[in-house]
């Protein structure tokens, strides 16, 4: 992925709406003549029409681009450069909504968030990324992983498509193991950003407490943010063996009142 966007103009920017009221309220007072198509339209996922993403086009309003790229803290979304019609592009784009995992599991994937784009992506070689973009030949995006938005180095990124044989992408595409990681590693890296804009730590503090955790088998979420919440009171606290045996909200707790016990 590139961090400049360059090459040529897309003619289509896949607006995530529910993260953007300000540019939603300027399409229809100032852009009202610009198609638009909601994505969640004639899928399962019609009801919650009004928080899905929507196909924007940026052909024929050279200004909407522009501004697309002067501004894309507002206009937060993916921009697509497509040649092709605009029913085989909703179709493919909603084609990719959901996803299957584990065999029995399926569900709504957000690919077109920035944070997510970001993981998704990376994980993808020449022939998934092939499959997944389709008949989109190149997609643009300002934005970075979680740790990037949190240290001030998000920037465009870039991906053309390949173009390699491939089957086309299947309905409820199963997702590999390495695709699966990198989603899961942007659930904890989001979760740990939010940690540290909800509590004023740094990123970095806050991503070091997490690893520390999940060393000590605090793996679930609830498990985890308890000991987020016992690190941040005792910041220089030592940590000691554990006992063996202990359940998980077992060593919380021994934790807990181990480091009571040896405040001053």
């Amino acid at each position: 992925m590139s961090g400049v966007a360059s090459g040529p103009g897309a003619q289509w920017l896949l607006l995530e709406s529910a993260d953007a009221p300000l540019a939603v309220t300027t399409l229809r007072q100032g852009f009202a003549g610009v198609r638009c198509f909601w994505l969640f339209d004639d899928t399962e996922f019609q009801p919650l029409r009004a928080q899905g993403p929507v196909l924007v086009e940026l052909s024929g309003c050279p200004a909407l681009a522009a501004l697309c790229l002067r501004d894309p803290h507002t206009w937060r979304g993916l921009l697509l450069g497509s040649e092709a019609a605009v029913e085989p592009l909703l179709g493919h784009l909603r084609r990719m909504l959901t996803v299957s995992f584990d065999l029995n599991h399926r569900a709504l994937f957000g690919y077109y968030n920035r944070q997510t784009a970001s993981y998704f992506f990376d994980a993808c070689d020449a022939e998934e990324l092939s499959r997944w973009l389709g008949p989109i030949e190149q997609i643009r995006w300002f934005g970075g992983t979680w740790a990037d938005r949190a240290i001030g180095l998000q920037g465009w990124q870039q991906l053309r498509n390949p173009h390699r044989p491939v089957e086309p992408l299947g309905i409820e595409q199963s997702l590999t193991r390495r695709q699966r990681a990198r989603l899961q590693t942007c659930l904890l890296e989001q979760h740990i950003w939010r940690w540290g804009q909800s509590m004023g730590t740094d990123y970095l503090t806050m991503a070091s407490h997490v690893q520390q955790g999940l060393a000590l088998g605090f793996g679930e979420q609830s498990l985890l943010d308890g000991w987020l919440w016992l690190r941040l009171l005792h910041p220089r606290a030592v940590l000691v063996p554990l006992p063996a045996g202990l359940t998980g909200e077992q060593r919380l707790e021994y934790l807990r009142r181990h480091w009571q016990n040896d405040q001053p």
